[in-house]
């Protein structure tokens, strides 16, 4: 079969089950349909062949199969496959939930950014509901306090004047529509450190308690989630416990006929685990959440403290000075929504994740579960650690196999361990059972892969021939394809995808392209290398080495006549002999200007003798 006909088989073998199951009332997912369709072909008892073309036969037969398992009432392993699809559709990592918060916001703010950046006005009254629109984009974007509240929308319009008067509207209008996008977020992050500012500093110096600046839904949020997360795992844990001890007790004696069967308990055993396995995920991603608040209030008091340096009773401010710390305390107060966001995000992720461990639930009360156990003992997973603790594996007495232990390696605890971190040997040796494994025994290193096991002895089990175990732990998964998720078997069955990458339709019955890394090594040179130094290529540097070589500047030129050469042509040559001469370029001369005399009679005998003036000097032509 064709990778182009097997994927229209499938897609019309989804599309057939879908359209039936919503005819019985029951709405499914293409994503939970295509991961039935490869349970089914996958599992041994059904008879599927991935080498053969599929014949109507086996189409109706898939249909049928996965009908029945979709249909199947009160089912903890159904439960379990779709809390494992609903669980990777509705998770991702702590940026991608971010990001996403982010662009919910943008998307819920830009109808209210456009009718600010697109308006064109011109009277009075546009320019005043234009300043309000300003206003209750701030509103929305800062999140203290809704836009219809009076309290909070005069507290955003005193800030708003004080920093954007009413009179800068025109200035505004004449930016372009990027600029004003910016200016926008500018003046949301100034007003909102302003509006900060002032409720934690109110009048007559008395100073708000840092608990009451933090966004209310955080407040709400922050310890209801954590402690919601903690109760259901421990509840969840507490089951898992209470299964796997009626399980050990079965396998270890005769079962009673009143006993229900052993693969309802292991079904109920891989929900419980499951749904253990998603709520610490869900806890570290609260504690993580928790942590980042705590810095964040850490630093909202620093940079409130410093602002308050700045400020203090001045009456001006340069805003070079305040307006920088402002937008940080918005900063600030944004990651904090943020948070609060994100822990909403997981409480509710929590929630959706009650109704599917109501099957197992309802099949095994606490009652038939205390019945079931009588006298026997329920250990938790840190009493089975305790009597594993002076279980060691010595590596000196494993020449031929790699183990890693606590003391020899970097980073133990966060080795990527097989099997989700379950005793493979357990699983295979005791049908099914899933006993956790214990990194402190010895992590067993074999193809790249990371093992661990409940005890030294199925330590050493396993590691005398890992390729048969494997093996089985594979075809365990094939009768319970919810193993495949909970023990992270996606590389091992190829033609399985996570949920996550999972397409609708994608090609199924055909045996997938198995892959492996390879590399080569060669010499550089594997021949003796030729190099001539001296050798170029450019032809004026040749020539150049050339006239060097020669060195002209040192020669002389000699000739001579031969019997070929002379009496060949008449040569005559002119020469002009040197001669004196003189050139004038100058003269000298001078001149004489008459002496200046004046004479003045009178001035003596005679007090009121009247004085004469009488020049004597000579004329120039004389």
């Amino acid at each position: 079969m064709s990778g182009a006909h097997a994927e229209s088989v499938i897609k019309n073998i989804i599309r057939a089950i879908v359209q039936q199951c919503a005819a019985r009332g029951h709405a499914v997912s293409d994503t939970l349909v295509a991961f039935m369709v490869k349970a089914v072909v996958l599992d041994p008892r059904n008879g599927f062949n991935v080498d053969r073309t599929l014949t109507k036969q086996d189409v109706q037969k898939l249909e049928e199969l996965c009908l029945g398992k979709l249909m199947e009432e009160c089912s903890p392993s159904l439960d379990t496959i779709k809390m494992q699809v609903h669980f990777d559709m509705n998770y991702t990592s702590r940026r991608e939930f971010l990001e996403e918060i982010h662009r919910v916001l943008e998307s819920r703010l830009s109808s209210v950014s456009r009718e600010i950046t697109d308006s064109r006005v011109k009277t009075r009254e546009e320019f005043d509901a234009l300043y309000c629109k300003i206003i209750t984009y701030i509103q929305l974007r800062s999140a203290m306090g809704s836009p219809t509240d009076d309290t909070a929308l005069k507290e955003a319009t005193a800030a708003l004047q004080s920093v954007f008067p009413q009179t800068e509207l025109g200035a505004f209008m004449v930016l372009l529509k990027r600029d004003k996008e910016q200016q926008l977020r500018e003046l949301t992050m100034i007003v909102t450190g302003i509006r900060l500012f002032n409720k934690a500093s109110k009048k007559g110096g008395e100073e708000t308690d840092l608990q009451e600046l933090m966004p209310s839904i955080l407040n709400e949020a922050l310890p209801v989630t954590s402690k919601s997360i903690e109760k259901e795992l421990s509840v969840s844990q507490t089951l898992a416990w209470r299964y796997t001890s009626v399980l050990e007790k079965q396998s270890d004696s005769q079962p009673a006929e009143c006993d229900p069967p052993a693969v309802l308990l292991k079904q109920a055993l891989y929900n419980v685990r499951q749904h253990e396995v998603f709520l610490k995920m869900l806890l570290a991603d609260a504690c993580l959440c928790a942590k980042h608040v705590e810095m964040l209030q850490t630093a909202l008091s620093s940079q409130m403290k410093l602002l308050k340096e700045t400020i203090q009773a001045k009456t001006a401010v340069p805003t070079a000075n305040v307006f920088p710390r402002f937008k940080s305390l918005s900063e600030l107060w944004s990651a904090l929504q943020d948070e609060a966001q994100l822990l909403n995000i997981l409480r509710s992720i929590l929630l959706s994740l009650q109704p599917f461990t109501a099957s197992q639930a309802k099949i095994f009360s606490e009652a038939c579960v205390d019945g079931l156990l009588e006298a026997a003992e329920v250990k938790t997973d840190q009493q089975r650690m305790a009597e594993s603790a002076d279980e060691r594996i010595v590596p000196a007495e494993m020449n031929t196999q790699e183990w890693l232990l606590p003391e020899t390696t970097t980073s133990f605890d966060e080795l990527p361990l097989q099997y989700n971190g379950v005793c493979g040997y357990s699983l295979v040796t005791r049908d099914g059972l899933l006993l956790p494994g214990y990194p402190h025994i010895g992590v067993f290193h074999h193809e790249e892969k990371l093992y661990v096991f409940s005890s030294k002895e199925a330590a050493l089990t396993f590691a005398s021939s890992p390729g048969d175990f494997i093996a089985e732990v594979a075809e365990k998964a094939k009768l319970s394809p919810e193993l495949i998720q909970l023990l992270q078997l996606h590389r091992q069955f190829s033609c399985v995808s996570p949920y996550s990458e999972l397409q609708p339709g994608e090609s199924l019955l055909v045996k997938p392209i198995t892959k492996c890394e390879s590399g080569t090594q060669t010499d550089i040179h594997p021949l003796e290398t030729n190099i001539d130094k001296s050798y170029e290529w450019n032809e004026w540097e040749l020539r150049r080495k050339a006239i060097k070589l020669a060195d002209l500047r040192t020669k002389e030129t000699r000739s001579m006549q031969t019997d070929l050469s002379h009496m060949r042509r008449e040569t005559a040559t002119q020469t002009w002999p040197p001669k004196d001469a003189a050139t004038q370029s100058k003269r000298d001369g001078d001149s004489s200007v008459p002496r200046p005399q004046v004479y003045l009679a009178g001035l003596r005998g005679q007090r009121d003798a009247h004085v004469v003036q009488t020049n004597l000097t000579r004329p120039v032509d004389q």
